[in-house]
């Protein structure tokens, strides 16, 4: 049962930018977790200048759909960040989770300094030295570039929009599962 924490010193704050397949789940779990501050859906590591979400979903930006979360290192680590994020998608699949398809669905993590880069490589290395996985880790680890929040109707999609088709169907089975796995890391109620 998660415990009431102190509130968040704004002055420690970090940011880890993560892809893996559609934003909508993984801002939906990151939420979630006690110490992230906000888990933000977005588009990076591309090269158009301006993304909007029909220019990601072409497939032609070369961004990926990505979470971007900031969060106090005081009550979460980067390191079990990232433990969430591995439980969240298919990190063996290059270009795609699920039926979503193209380089825009990659699994990425997108590095804000050499810490997080050291990190992302050990927590690869652990999960592939533990067989963790059938088929080798294809992760993209890389620093991140050319960040862009993705437009209003992104941020917070699935709890506004719970009985939309892919929520109820490929969100919310994730969702349940993330929930029983990480109760301990949840944020309390209320």
């Amino acid at each position: 049962m998660p415990t009431t924490q102190p509130p968040i010193d704004a002055t420690h704050l970090q940011q880890a930018t993560l892809g893996g397949g559609c934003f909508w789940c993984l801002e939906a779990a990151f939420n979630q977790l006690d110490g992230v501050v906000l888990a933000e859906s977005g588009y990076s590591n591309g090269h158009h200048p301006s993304p909007s979400y029909e220019d990601v979903c072409s497939g032609t930006t070369g961004h990926a759909e990505v979470v971007r979360v900031t969060f106090d290192p005081e009550r979460i680590s980067y390191r079990q960040l990232l433990t969430v994020f591995f439980s969240l998608h298919d990190p063996t699949t290059l270009n795609r989770q699920g039926n979503d398809v193209g380089t825009q669905y990659r699994s990425g993590i997108y590095t804000h300094d050499a810490a997080q880069e050291e990190t992302a490589h050990q927590v690869i290395g652990e999960l592939s030295d533990s067989c963790a996985h059938d088929a080798p880790i294809v992760t993209e680890i890389t620093p991140v570039t050319n960040y862009h929040p993705a437009e209003a109707y992104h941020q917070g999609y699935v709890a506004e929009n719970p009985y939309q088709g892919y929520c109820a169907v490929v969100v919310r089975p994730k969702l349940t599962k993330f929930q029983h796995a990480f109760s301990a890391m949840l944020k309390a109620p209320g």
